[in-house]
């Protein structure tokens, strides 16, 4: 039996690297994929049955709640949300970062997933099943002298679903983090950065599709993992 056959997942930042990964490899698995990213639609490159496109900002509570309506209209109440999309802005100097830099990191890697969490708890709690699954980082446990406002960003996240996940686990909800190392994304834009060395998105696609093809009785709660070329200088 396919776990994933005909589930439901609301996946956020679709578009390009990690999310793009991902969504290729759950509807490949049968999965039915509902990508909300903010400009680029999936599905101008993918063509599938199985996936919709919806453009909008986790940030904005009205986009999010406009992304979930048009989920359950087009696919059915979420099983899987999957909290993927992110920002990341190096602050070297925190003396001079713009109150813009913090507002913008906040409000997708931790505000976003405050709201699709809450749009998804909706309609996961009265059939007492589902799993949230959020990509933090590796950053959400260890800082980085270049980027401590997106650190700080991450580690919200992860205690926003650390408590979440103590909050509904007798209601049958699973929350899972996956903590990756450096990925080889957009992210890194064209920052003098040893890319070569990252993971790869495909690497974290597999790591998330392995979560989600636990029978329902297994919990994974965390997972840590990064390229063994990147620890090893």
């Amino acid at each position: 039996m396919n776990p994933l056959e005909n589930k439901v997942i609301f996946l956020t930042g679709a578009s390009s690297g990690i999310g793009k990964a991902t969504a290729k490899l759950l509807l490949e698995s049968g999965a039915k994929v509902f990508d909300f990213s903010r400009s680029r639609r999936l599905s101008d490159e993918v063509s599938h049955k199985n996936l919709h496109s919806h453009n909008g900002d986790v940030g904005n509570e009205a986009d999010v709640k406009a992304a979930f309506a048009a989920c359950l209209d087009r696919f059915g109440p979420v099983d899987v949300l999957l909290n993927n999309a992110g920002v990341g802005i190096p602050s070297p100097d925190l003396a001079t970062a713009g109150l813009d830099l913090f507002e913008t990191q906040f409000n997708t890697n931790v505000r976003g997933v405050f709201l699709c969490n809450r749009e998804a708890l909706a309609m996961m709690k009265p059939r007492k099943s589902g799993h949230i699954l959020t990509v933090i980082s590796m950053a959400g446990q260890r800082t980085n002298p270049n980027a401590p406002v997106y650190a700080a960003s991450k580690f919200g996240a992860r205690g926003l679903s650390s408590g979440l996940a103590d909050q509904v686990l007798k209601l049958g909800i699973k929350v899972t983090d996956v903590n990756p190392g450096p990925t080889d994304s957009d992210y890194w834009g064209d920052r003098p950065v040893a890319r070569e060395k990252f993971l790869k998105p495909d690497d974290v696609a597999r790591v998330i599709h392995f979560v989600l093809s636990q029978p329902d009785y297994v919990l994974i709660r965390e997972i840590n993992f990064d390229s063994l070329n990147f620890l090893a200088g």
